[in-house]
């Protein structure tokens, strides 16, 4: 199979000034919006682009850690998952989980958001083609301070694309 380094991606006209790309300027929305905790000027400052040649096979690096608040569990649960025990401490303490916690797809939320700010934000991704398994095996609570570590699987070149690489991680979420 050839290899994608002739083929290096690059961040595109204009990128790392607001707008000038599609990839800057959802930053800009994201930052006008508040869901952004950094600065943009931060982000902007950052924008060394990573590319298929820096994901090795391997531990590519750990992220974190993301401390996780009653409010905000109680927040995502009532907008995106309001089951009874993602929301009321009474009803959470006689499920199987035995007390409040997050809703295991707002973990989701917070893994994709530690994999942006870790990695992803910088990266000259063109997307991916999905999940192929997410596992909850402990609750999500209030307190919990989360890491992220994060492992290429697998880095190569589509067969159907040679011009793109395909990398894949395994990330694993632990609480201090």
């Amino acid at each position: 199979e050839p290899s994608p380094s002739p083929r290096r991606a690059s961040p595109g006209p204009g990128a790392g000034s607001p707008g000038a790309s599609y990839a800057s300027g959802l930053v800009v929305i994201a930052a006008n919006n508040g869901h952004n905790r950094a600065s943009l000027r931060h982000i902007l400052n950052l924008m060394t682009t990573l590319t298929f040649e820096d994901f090795k096979p391997g531990r590519f690096g750990t992220f974190g850690p993301r401390h996780v608040s009653r409010e905000e569990i109680l927040a995502f649960a009532a907008e995106f998952d309001p089951q009874p025990m993602h929301l009321d401490d009474e009803a959470a303490s006689k499920s199987m989980l035995r007390g409040l916690s997050g809703s295991g797809w707002h973990l989701g939320s917070l893994l994709m958001r530690m994999l942006f700010d870790g990695f992803i934000g910088r990266t000259a991704s063109l997307g991916s083609p999905g999940v192929n398994e997410m596992r909850w095996i402990a609750p999500l609570r209030p307190g919990d301070d989360l890491t992220l570590d994060v492992d290429v699987v697998e880095a190569r070149v589509s067969k159907s694309r040679p011009a793109t690489g395909i990398v894949t991680f395994k990330g694993t979420i632990r609480n201090a």
